[in-house]
């Protein structure tokens, strides 16, 4: 298999380990190449027998903050063209949401919007204290994405996970902990260590087991996510033309409450 995907490098490790490590340090923006990017290596790794379990992982100060909105220099993520059409974006992520391994996501620094989307996708994650998670869609005039609608609820409930959707509240790594989000919260320079270690754990077990006992605990979880995502999609798609979603983005970028007007 290749070692370089793009901005993703995979390296595979002793205990039938694969990490996946995103390169875009220090914020690791996501556009849609990048989550083809990802992809593109968690199908192949599907086919390596040299793994049993991905560590995703990302280089420099935040495991992935999200769309840059305040660079031209990098692309957000191609939308949608019309209504109907869903975002490109997505089905890329659905491509991730198919593959057949457990994923361990070290979670350092922020996962803010579709970074937390990215976060949310895997089947575990590990945190630290700088940890910060936020679904922060409506605090940008519009709404969830990445399968969130979907992910997110099934992981901590409706409730939590619509306090999260409808505030824009940014938590922690220990409150990701205490609400079972993160499955293990660890000091700041152990994350990616933790992450391997667990991975090993799991990985020493029967390989074809654990694909059956993975497909059998997300029985259409794929489809599902292909679902919620053509939703998300349609309504991001009319919330994006916006003049609430405009002022959102100039609110985020300069760190103030947004002067919304519903229109």
């Amino acid at each position: 298999m290749k070692e370089q995907y793009g901005d993703v490098a995979v390296s595979l490790l002793e205990g039938f380990v694969a990490i996946c490590e995103i390169r875009r340090g220090p914020n690791n923006f996501f556009d849609q190449q990048l989550i083809a990017d990802l992809a593109d290596a968690f199908e192949d790794l599907d086919e390596n027998p040299a793994c049993r379990a991905i560590v995703l992982c990302s280089e420099g100060k935040h495991f992935c903050a999200g769309a840059n909105f305040s660079s031209p220099e990098r692309e957000r993520g191609t939308s949608a063209r019309n209504p109907d059409e869903i975002n490109p974006l997505y089905l890329e992520a659905v491509r991730l949401f198919r593959t057949k391994k457990p994923v361990i996501a070290a979670v350092q620094g922020a996962a803010v919007g579709g970074g937390f989307g990215l976060a949310v996708m895997a089947d575990f994650r590990v945190t630290c204290p700088n940890t910060r998670m936020t679904a922060n869609f409506v605090k940008l005039g519009f709404t969830p994405g990445f399968g969130l609608t979907y992910t997110l609820p099934r992981l901590i409930g409706e409730q939590k996970a619509n306090l999260l959707f409808m505030t824009g509240r940014r938590i922690n790594g220990e409150t990701a902990y205490e609400w079972g989000l993160s499955d293990i919260h660890v000091e700041n320079d152990q994350v990616r260590d933790a992450a391997v270690e667990f991975a090993r754990e799991i990985a020493e077990n029967a390989p074809l087991a654990l694909i059956s006992v993975r497909e059998q605990t997300r029985v259409g979880h794929a489809d599902q996510v292909a679902a919620f995502t053509a939703v998300e999609s349609r309504e991001q798609y009319w919330l994006q033309r916006t003049e609430d979603h405009k002022e959102g983005v100039r609110a985020v970028a300069e760190k103030r409450p947004g002067n919304y007007q519903g229109k």
